[in-house]
Parts: structure tokens; sequence; C-alpha cells
């Protein structure tokens, strides 16, 4: 993998990262779910050329970028585990998550699962999660891992390396009829 095509990822990653910070979904304590296939940012078909080093370069430019901020990070892996995601195990006891026993792996769970886990003092992994905003890089499908109402965000950024990004925020569910009236999002 070239040094010019990692630098590419940060970026884009960076640009995504600051269209959902403007949106105001990057403030402490928040929740943001990531899915990535390295095998689609490289160009392969999902599944077919995982890369650890573009998995490590995702998970530490997300990492430098949230931590500071207060974010927290669920990183969502492949079908072979079920979905399941890594995540500190604080986290999860903090949130009353479903631990399950699995360890993600480069062909079962995927590049940035293993990226994080590694990097993680207390690692575990839950069987879903309930975030507040998420990064799907190729398609990954985290929409079952946001809180219940997700609102697509366009950016200037819609793919990371060759895959395509979709960025999503949440927000309550609106109640009541035609007199209601709602506060202006953050």
């Amino acid at each position: 993998m070239s040094d010019l095509f990692l630098e590419s990822i940060r970026s884009d990653l960076t640009a995504a990262l600051d269209t959902l910070a403007a949106r105001g979904a990057l403030v402490p304590g928040r929740v943001l779910v990531l899915g990535c296939s390295s095998s689609e940012i490289a160009g392969e078909r999902i599944g077919k050329g995982s890369s650890q080093e573009i998995g490590d370069t995702v998970v530490d430019t997300i990492l430098d970028y949230i931590r500071p901020l207060g974010v927290e990070l669920v990183i969502g892996c492949c079908e072979h585990l079920n979905r399941a995601l890594v995540c500190p195990r604080s986290l999860a006891e903090k949130k009353g998550w479903t631990i399950v026993m699995a360890r993600p792996a480069l062909h079962a769970g995927g590049a940035c699962g293993v990226a994080y886990y590694a990097r993680l003092e207390d690692p575990c992994m839950v069987e879903t999660a309930q975030a507040d905003c998420g990064l799907d890089v190729g398609h990954t499908m985290i929409g079952m891992h946001l809180k219940r109402v997700a609102v697509p965000v366009r950016g200037d950024i819609d793919h990371v390396g060759k895959a395509p990004l979709v960025m999503a925020v949440t927000r309550p569910p609106y109640i009541g009829g035609p007199r209601a009236e709602y506060p202006e999002l953050q």
C-alpha cells in the first residue's frame, strides 16, 4: 500500500469526521459506530481483499480525531461474527449491552475490528449497540447499530479510498401532530 494512498484515506476520513462534527454529532459522551470494509477501500469486493494496513490507518485516524472530543467508538464486524461490534468493556457495561464471546480476525470480523481490538486496554464484543452517529465505509450495513431515527448526512466526501461512504446522525423521534412544536437540533 503506498504512503500516498494511506494519506488519502486519512484525509477522506478527517473530512468525513469534520462533517459530523459540524453537525454537532461528535460531543463528549456520544457513541460513533464505524462499519468499514478495507477490501472496498482498496477497490476489491467486500471480504475479498482485506488489508490490515488499511484497517490500522482507518482506526488510528478516527481515534486520533475523536478521543480528544470524548466520543466513544464501536466498530462493527462482518457477517461472519453476526455483525457484532468491538468496544471497550467499560462502555458495554455502562450501556448495558450484551457482551458476546468472540474476537475479530482479519477474515472473520475485518481489519478495522482487529485493529481496534488490539488498541483497547480491555476490549470486548457486543451483540448490538445504539450509536448516536455513524460512518459506513463500503456498504457494511451499520443501520442496525444506530439509535432509532437515523438521518443521512451529506458532506464533501462520498468515498474513502475507493469505497462509498454513507454518514448518519440520529435524533429523537418526533411526536405529536400538526400543533406540536419542535426545538432546533444541534
